[in-house]
């Protein structure tokens, strides 16, 4: 079956509110705000780079990093029968969902949500994950508490939403990222994977939740649940998503196997950051970390476009057989495409052969001579 294909701009993301342009630049002015650094992760900054007093540069206020955020997404339904991913980008979070008196700073949000059982569940996340977060009264100042929440909460909506309608009984996976003037935070629940490019080098911003990988299991042991044949109770190859209510064994009021709750992971992002790539299992499936970065930054180099460099992802994707639906979001942090990187000369070593020693020696011996 031919994949129905979509790109940032088109269903790939829900209408109002989530609708908004994606390849914009924001740029903190100058001097530094202090808002910028209220987050302790981003106090974590170099004494040469900023002043956690005043938000000023102790010897200039240039000499701080502020990323350009330019994102794009593509997703393609693949060679399975129907369309279960969705993807959201928002390049100003503040703007487009109201906020006001927010920092001028960088604030983007973006997510990937991988169904199973059905889209329902990613629909539903994908449009109330990030109201529950910017609702919540501590945003930004506590983001990584308020993005855990705003997991749980989206979760607990689904539930209710499910007992009103049990055709709406499905699951997802579920990672966001944002970007909080110099900070990013990613939050994962599922098998969708965060890659940030550093220099050229993958850093890895999430972990999958596999039934085989050894911390879920000791977490799944603990709260009742087993692994049976690689499967969370014989039924999911997740371990942690929103949704899936309707099965039974895996939730309930006083927690169960199948978690909702995310891992965060965050770093403060300097010069050196390039891109980040997020990506559903299907282009994981088919790439390694390292890969799918060596890949996209070729392709960035080649047209520096981040939404034309996710279409190039799917289609890499699609060519290497994944056998999954398709949906990436990458995001740039600079202007400029990734620079060449100019591999250090490998030193030499050379070394005289047994004879070139014996003609040395006889050379030698003649002059002494």
């Amino acid at each position: 079956m031919e994949g129905q294909s979509k790109g940032s701009s088109s269903e790939g993301r829900p209408p109002n509110p989530l609708s908004a342009a994606t390849a914009t630049a924001y740029r903190l002015p100058l001097p530094c705000n202090k808002s910028l650094i209220r987050h302790p992760s981003l106090m974590k900054s170099k004494a040469s780079d900023v002043c956690v007093e005043t938000g000023h540069g102790l010897e200039s206020c240039e000499s701080v990093f502020i990323p350009i955020v330019r994102s794009g997404a593509w997703a393609d339904m693949g060679f399975r029968p129907k369309m279960e991913d969705v993807f959201v980008c928002v390049d100003n979070f503040a703007r487009d969902y109201g906020l006001k008196n927010f920092t001028d700073a960088p604030n983007a949000f973006y997510a990937v949500f991988d169904g199973h059982g059905g889209k329902h569940a990613a629909d539903f996340a994908c449009c109330h994950l990030p109201k529950f977060i910017v609702e919540d009264e501590d945003f930004p100042r506590d983001i990584e508490r308020v993005v855990a929440s705003a997991f749980l909460q989206t979760d607990t909506a689904f539930a209710e939403a499910c007992s009103l309608d049990a055709a709406l009984a499905s699951g997802t996976t579920a990672l966001a990222a944002l970007v909080v003037g110099r900070l990013l935070v990613v939050a994962n629940a599922g098998d969708c994977r965060a890659v940030l490019c550093r220099r050229g080098k993958a850093i890895e911003m999430s972990r999958d939740h596999k039934p085989l990988c050894i911390k879920e299991m000791k977490r799944i042991e603990a709260s009742g649940g087993y692994i049976y044949d690689g499967y969370l109770n014989g039924q999911l190859n997740v371990t942690r998503a929103l949704g899936d209510w309707h099965m039974e064994g895996m939730k309930g009021e006083d927690g169960g196997p199948l978690s909702a709750e995310p891992e965060l992971m965050s770093t403060t992002l300097t010069e050196e950051d390039e891109f980040l790539i997020i990506g559903c299992d299907g282009i994981w499936d088919v790439f390694r970390s390292q890969n799918a970065v060596d890949f996209a930054r070729r392709r960035l180099q080649e047209h520096n476009d981040p939404a034309l460099c996710s279409k190039d992802l799917v289609d890499e994707a699609l060519k290497r057989k994944s056998g999954d639906n398709l949906a990436a979001v990458v995001v740039c942090f600079q202007h400029q495409p990734p620079p060449n990187l100019v591999a250090p000369r490998s030193r030499v070593q050379r070394s005289f052969s047994a004879e070139g020693l014996r003609e040395l020696q006889s050379f030698l011996d003649s002059l002494a001579n």
